[in-house]
């Protein structure tokens, strides 16, 4: 009895953190077992990474997924993937759902903090729409890749890669069973835009996708109004998409893809606009980027997909309002509006203290990883290091994947930074600061009130 009491007393936030924690545990022991790896066993720490890579859907890996891991290793990692791409809470609610059992208070309040905007009364039917959507998108994603893949393996293995992958491109993780990621098909057309399609509708977030289900679906005929949440997402997505494609074309026409012709190289960049944001692929050598594509990158990875979706980052909504936020002021209005909408100033406020704290958390762990490098590789190979390390700090907060090649050089101090980094960076940085603080608002003492200069 006083065991449920306390079960019953758990913050929300608390609940989703724990969920997480749970997965990953479960998956590090399940990877550790000797039927999952080639070599038979695994050193905890990288089986440690390697599951919270899947749980947290980034994609970063300490050795390579298709030669070190057996096909058994291999669908745990997937299944964790899956598993982390809905969310651990969605899967267990949506059992719940199919199986007639009676939600708790806390997980239907968990339900509705990660897929909606405002307060729904439909937040079941909400879910069992994310989990046929999302099996129908792996589905056809799968399908289509097995196209690619029929010509050049035997049909069980073009079907197992093709499943593999649609399930990894869908929930923005970036596991890939080749050691090269997609380099080897820089120019196939169908496998390009089918990996971005499934990056797309897996970040733009499932309340953007039931949103165009009810105004196709349930409008009854009438005229059906999107959310503003909806147009952000969209208009937003977007923007970063042609700009991140403009960028990379740009900068890396005259060296990373100097031999390819005008159709291949728009196509390579296309694919690393989207890809950059929270998926993790890559068809070019990141490492062999210019500094100004991997500049751009940081700034892709740290903002990442949308809210209520399989990336993470500190999402494009966020980047929308805080646009918005800072045009009007230069024009020296007070309210943030979008789409005809005045945004709440609590929204404003939350998104500002979430870039704040973000860069705070990504500088902190950033510094902590420079400490953990040896002393010969800390006094030795010029400054370069600074940009390669922040990159993977960043990459790992956004739950992106990319890497310039330090990953499996990490030591045990650096890659349980980078554990922690890609924990937070899917959990959230604010729900994991109100599992540390609490999430009650408080006043605290008010004083006279004195102005400072700033600026």
């Amino acid at each position: 009895m006083r065991v449920g009491k306390k079960i019953r007393k758990i913050r929300v936030t608390s609940l989703l953190l724990a969920s997480y924690l749970a997965a990953i545990g479960v998956g590090a022991l399940v990877l550790m077992l000797p039927a999952s790896t080639v070599p038979g066993s695994i050193p905890f720490i990288d089986a440690l990474f390697t599951a919270t890579s899947a749980v947290c859907v980034t994609g970063l890996i300490v050795v390579d997924t298709g030669a070190y891991f057996t096909p058994f290793g291999q669908m745990v990692i997937l299944s964790l993937i899956q598993i982390g791409g809905l969310g651990v809470m969605t899967i267990t609610v949506t059992i719940f759902i199919f199986l007639r059992r009676s939600i708790s208070f806390k997980q239907r309040m968990a339900m509705q903090d990660v897929f909606a905007h405002t307060p729904r009364e439909d937040i079941f039917y909400l879910l069992k729409s994310i989990f046929w959507f999302t099996a129908l998108a792996e589905l056809i994603g799968a399908a289509l890749l097995f196209i690619h893949w029929s010509g050049e393996y035997t049909t069980g293995k073009a079907i197992y890669t093709a499943v593999f992958h649609s399930v990894s491109a869908f929930c923005n993780a970036g596991f890939a069973l080749f050691p090269d990621s997609f380099v080897r098909y820089r120019g196939d057309l169908l496998l390009n835009v089918t990996i971005c399609g499934l990056i797309i509708f897996g970040g733009i977030g499932f309340p953007v996708v039931y949103d165009f289900y009810k105004a196709g679906f349930q409008s009854g005929g009438k005229r059906f109004r999107l959310s503003v949440q909806t147009k952000t997402v969209l208009w937003t997505t977007l923007f970063l998409i042609i700009v991140g494609t403009w960028v990379f074309w740009l900068e890396e026409y005259h060296f990373m893809m100097d031999e390819s012709g005008r159709g291949v190289k728009i196509l390579t960049a296309f694919f690393q606009s989207v890809t950059s944001r929270t998926a993790g692929f890559n068809t070019v050598d990141i490492a062999s980027m210019t500094d100004a594509s991997l500049a751009f990158m940081i700034f892709l990875m740290f903002f990442g997909a949308s809210p209520g979706s399989c990336g993470g980052g500190t999402k494009t909504t966020t980047l929308a309002v805080l646009a918005i936020f800072g045009w009007h002021r230069l024009r020296q209005r007070r309210r943030v509006n979008l789409f005809k909408r005045s945004i709440p100033d609590e929204t404003v406020t939350r998104s500002i203290s979430l870039v704040v704290l973000s860069v705070t958390i990504i500088a902190a762990v950033f510094f902590l990883l420079l400490l953990t490098l040896p002393q010969k590789l800390a006094h030795g190979g010029g400054h370069g290091r600074f940009l390669t390390y922040l990159f993977e700090t960043v990459s790992a907060f956004g739950t992106v994947g990319l890497s310039m090649g330090v990953t499996g050089d990490l030591n045990t101090a650096g890659k349980s930074l980078i554990i922690m980094m890609m924990l937070i960076g899917r959990v959230g940085v604010l729900t994991f600061s109100y599992v540390i603080a609490g999430d009650g608002a408080r006043n605290g003492i008010e004083y006279a009130e004195e102005n400072v200069m700033i600026g």
